[in-house]
């Protein structure tokens, strides 16, 4: 066994002091913030930030409808802008064909020293030919002066008018989508002021539900379905309990279809969005609303992988769930 000098038996004291020192001084290593699970707020303050958000947002709506009064003003000040050009460029293009065929009438008579292979290619708008033409044709020349300058104030007004249409139009799009940022937010808070029915096992799994009610659905699926009817809005219809044993949730009332057309046909471009938005809304919210499965547009994802896959060629548009997102719950 190894002695320790006794320098080393001297200084043992001061490092013993040293560590004890370091120990208080050094801050504890904290878990990261992902580490605390963020608490979920009560319906007391879930209903105090909705009554801010629907304050925030009838404001907005407010100026968003104001901002779409005056688009509208200046959308009638730019199309007589329009108007009133198209009116002077006819007005340029008339005089100006007089001008040149009285130019050439000039020139074939001897009158003008213009230079033959000017003709066809004189400067109106400048105005280079006028003194040529000579001061015998003044009063047309004047007339044309005249026509010259509304059309080009015409054309300036034009597009004044124009750049003016574009800057509220930008203005207006930057309004809505603050408007519509909010409206999200309500209809977050909204989604977690209902409480998902049934019972959760520690695992995570959520305990079977009866049908019930005259939809013969669930109470989990009956909530899934009226949060997506109020958030997206479904024009083409719900089908959820079937009586037919398919080996899938539609008889146990766990499922819904949320359809995007009508009769098997391809839905719309803008219809196809709408599924992908409810499908996308569903995946985020699974874990809270129970939800075991989607599938939309050949593809399925399940909650316990997370992950989208894509599904074997059933057949056809509906079998292969391209008008319709197909939502199951546990």
């Amino acid at each position: 066994m190894a002695v320790a000098a006794p320098g080393d038996r001297r200084r043992a004291p001061l490092r013993i002091v040293l560590a004890a020192g370091l120990a208080v001084t050094m801050p504890l290593a904290l878990p990261p913030a992902e580490a605390w699970a963020k608490p979920r707020p009560s319906v007391k303050q879930l209903k105090k930030e909705l009554a801010e958000l629907q304050k925030k947002s009838d404001k907005l709506i407010t100026e968003y409808y104001s901002s779409r009064v005056e688009l509208q003003k200046v959308e009638k000040v730019e199309k007589t802008a329009r108007e009133r050009l198209k009116v002077a460029q006819a007005d340029f293009d008339r005089e100006s064909a007089q001008l040149r065929l009285m130019a050439t009438e000039q020139y074939m008579s001897g009158g003008l020293g213009i230079v033959p292979a000017l003709l066809g290619q004189v400067d109106l708008d400048g105005m280079a030919v006028l003194t040529a033409i000579g001061e015998e044709q003044g009063a047309r020349l004047e007339g044309f002066t005249r026509v010259r300058d509304e059309h080009r104030q015409a054309k300036i007004d034009a597009e004044r008018r124009a750049d003016e249409l574009g800057a509220r139009i930008k203005e207006l799009e930057v309004q809505k989508k603050d408007a519509e940022k909010v409206i999200a937010k309500i209809k977050d808070r909204i989604d977690l002021l209902y409480p998902t029915p049934g019972v959760r096992r520690p695992d995570g799994s959520w305990v079977p539900q009866l049908p019930s009610g005259p939809d013969n659905i669930t109470p989990r699926m009956r909530l899934v379905k009226k949060l997506i009817a109020e958030r997206f809005g479904v024009p083409y219809g719900i089908g959820c309990y079937r009586t037919i044993q398919d080996g899938g949730e539609h008889p146990l009332g766990r499922a819904c279809d949320f359809m995007l057309s009508r009769g098997g046909a391809m839905p719309s471009a803008q219809e196809a969005q709408r599924g992908h938005e409810i499908s996308a809304w569903v995946v985020k919210n699974a874990e809270r609303l129970g939800i075991m499965y989607v599938i939309y547009r050949q593809r399925i994802w399940h909650v316990r992988t997370k992950t989208w896959r894509t599904m074997s060629n059933r057949g056809g548009t509906t079998a292969n769930h391209y008008d319709h997102p197909h939502i199951s719950v546990y």
